[in-house]
């Protein structure tokens, strides 16, 4: 079989070459404490389920829910803001030297135990090549007003 596209035997898909100390990226470490405030039945929701199973189902297995919950510097709803937890594992932050950075994270969050740990996978802007972890404490949970408030203990390291 003949192709009529014009080839070129000097292209390559990928090229890998070793990184000499100069042109290493520096780690750093950065450590981040911070609150998201997630409100699902007030006058002004910041999560909405979007699909799962029954209501009542004990595990709530499968549940896909929306989110713009406000990050702050404090569990007080009316601290600094400073960005906003984006889906279910993207951090976008909106102030200082963090604006226009992400973190994503994933990871199994039961949310009956009062502290988790979940993993940073990924990161952009100051947080390029971000890996990590983070911890997550219930501060407060309102299951009747449907509001609540999770601390964030995060470690990351990225160049």
């Amino acid at each position: 079989m003949s192709s009529s596209l014009p080839t070129n035997s000097d292209e390559v898909f990928a090229k890998q070459s070793p990184m000499s100390p100069s042109t290493k990226p520096v780690e750093k470490i950065t450590q981040l404490h911070f609150y998201f405030h997630n409100n699902v039945t007030e006058k002004n929701p910041t999560a909405m389920r979007i699909v799962g199973p029954p209501k009542g189902f004990i595990t709530q297995f499968g549940t896909v829910v929306m989110m713009d919950d406000p990050l702050t510097e404090g569990p007080s709803p009316s601290s600094k803001l400073f960005g906003s937890l984006l889906m279910v594992t993207n951090f976008f932050f909106t102030e200082g030297i963090y604006n226009g950075s992400t973190l994503s994270i994933l990871g199994r969050n039961p949310t009956l135990l009062k502290a988790r740990e979940v993993a940073i996978v990924g990161g952009t802007g100051i947080f390029k090549y971000a890996r990590g972890s983070a911890v997550l404490t219930t501060y407060m949970f309102d299951y009747k007003a449907g509001v609540a408030i999770v601390e964030y203990n995060v470690t990351v390291l990225h160049v």
